[in-house]
């Protein structure tokens, strides 16, 4: 089941009249050639099908014998921060502004009732599709053993790991009641060790290097900010809107689009143009990148302890990492199975895309640029939007063609095959396991751990 199954979202977004979203200038300048304006929305923006080259289809005469899902929670409501920030510009709107833009009306009227940090039912539905998904591409391997489940310990992803475990069991005609005994929770605390939740390396999470990612967004938001800024003061005088409260307004589209159970457009997103929302969706992508991923000195470092966890599943041999590994949890058969056929991990956006740096799966992405915007095509498939939306998805499979003994391994990226460059994949993007295994250095020898310590 592909990911473009979410036909009801699909079906609203397009047969919307969006006004101005006619320019196709994004698509000129940056080779962003969409014309659904939720997949250019960052991290915010609903699971899709991603543009694949390569056929994500379980190539004829090959057998999968293993996968390993890596999800993003669904959509959710704004975090707790970021709810008050919006609600307190929202009022400050309502109580400066007399009159009102063509367009901006709506406003006068608004309501402010998103709520903080828990899953809409959207992102509950996206979960369930998922799980169904999941259990229709690999029902071979569900005959012996369930998908071992893990999860962090919010709320969101709790939730996100028992709706797909729902979608699991009841495409495969199962009473899907009790979720609850097949998902192993991992406590998001200080002092934990939790490889689907970084927070464990001081020098990543307080040091220097935590400041380049804020600093690198300013200058994006510094050139396509001020016009958009300039517009919205103009259309809503007396507001006196700054350049951050523009980011704020445009995240106010998609929190209210996916806060409805039919993800109906917010009349917000039409306050913007597809080339600004393509600008939005790129500042949101230097968050991942310098944040959590390569551009990030030890952003990959945060994601060692999933891919050793990977490697000792993929082979079948006990984890072997210092890094961010509950060593209790991972010795325990009970806790860190390495018999199963099927697994299911849980997480953020931030750790996610830290443990897809850790693999290399964007090596060949250039730093990305601080004063243009680059489409996700010239990125060799890096973005936000393409990488961790809500909802996103990670498979890992480990399959068996032919005659030939040895196993392949593939990644399947939000539906896009990810060609693994790092061990020299074939025209179908795999790699042999061995080599696939021996390509992971950065990992197996636990990335820049050694440098998590801050002086004094």
């Amino acid at each position: 089941m592909s990911l473009g199954g979410m036909a009801l979202f699909a079906i609203l977004l397009t047969t919307v009249s969006l006004g101005r979203f006619n320019s196709g200038s994004a698509c000129e300048l940056v080779g962003n050639c969409t014309t659904d304006v939720s997949h250019i929305w960052g991290q915010y923006s609903p699971v899709f099908s991603v543009p694949s080259i390569i056929d994500a289809s379980v190539p004829q005469g090959c057998n999968v014998t293993f996968a390993q899902i890596l999800s993003r929670h669904g959509a959710r409501a704004p975090t707790q921060k970021k709810s008050d920030v919006y609600k307190a510009m929202i009022q400050r709107i309502q109580s400066s502004v007399k009159e009102y833009g063509k367009g901006y009306e709506f406003l006068k009227d608004y309501e402010y009732n998103l709520g903080a940090d828990d899953l809409t039912p959207f992102g509950e539905q996206q979960l369930v599709d998922s799980g169904s998904a999941f259990y229709q591409r690999y029902q071979d391997l569900a005959s012996e053993f369930d998908p071992f489940v893990r999860t962090p310990g919010s709320d969101r992803v709790i939730v996100s790991a028992q709706r797909f475990i729902e979608g699991y069991y009841k495409t495969q005609g199962r009473d899907a009641s009790s979720p609850m005994k097949s998902i192993l929770v991992l406590p998001e605390v200080y002092g934990f060790n939790n490889t689907l939740n970084h927070g464990a390396c001081q020098a990543f999470e307080d040091g220097p290097v935590s400041e380049i990612r804020e600093q690198n967004q300013k200058t994006w938001l510094g050139i396509f900010g001020p016009a958009i800024n300039q517009r919205l003061n103009s259309r809503l005088p007396g507001a006196n809107l700054t350049l951050t409260e523009t980011i704020y307004m445009m995240d106010l589209c998609p929190f209210n689009t996916v806060a409805t159970t039919t993800a109906a457009l917010s009349d917000f997103c039409r306050l913007f143009s597809m080339d600004e929302w393509a600008s939005y969706d790129y500042f949101q992508s230097l968050d991942k990148w310098y944040g959590y991923g390569r551009g990030n000195p030890l952003g990959p470092s945060q994601g060692v302890g999933f891919g050793n966890e990977l490697i000792a599943r993929l082979t079948g041999t006990p984890v072997d990492d210092h890094t961010t590994t509950n060593s209790t949890l991972d010795s325990s058969p009970d806790t860190f199975p390495l018999n199963r056929t099927l697994y299911a991990d849980f997480s953020h956006d931030n750790t996610m895309s830290s443990v897809f740096a850790a693999l290399g799966l964007f090596n060949s992405t250039m730093d990305l640029p601080l004063k243009y915007k680059v489409s996700p095509r010239r990125l060799h498939g890096f973005s936000a939007a393409w990488a961790v939306p809500f909802a996103g998805r990670l498979y890992v499979e480990k399959m068996q063609c032919g005659d030939s003994s040895e196993e392949l391994v593939r990644v399947i990226l939000n539906d896009r095959v990810v060609p693994l460059r790092t061990c020299n994949s074939d025209r179908l993007g795999r790699c042999k396991l061995r080599g696939f295994v021996d390509s992971l250095k950065f990992i197996r020898s636990g990335g820049l751990w050694d440098q998590c310590p801050l002086d004094g």
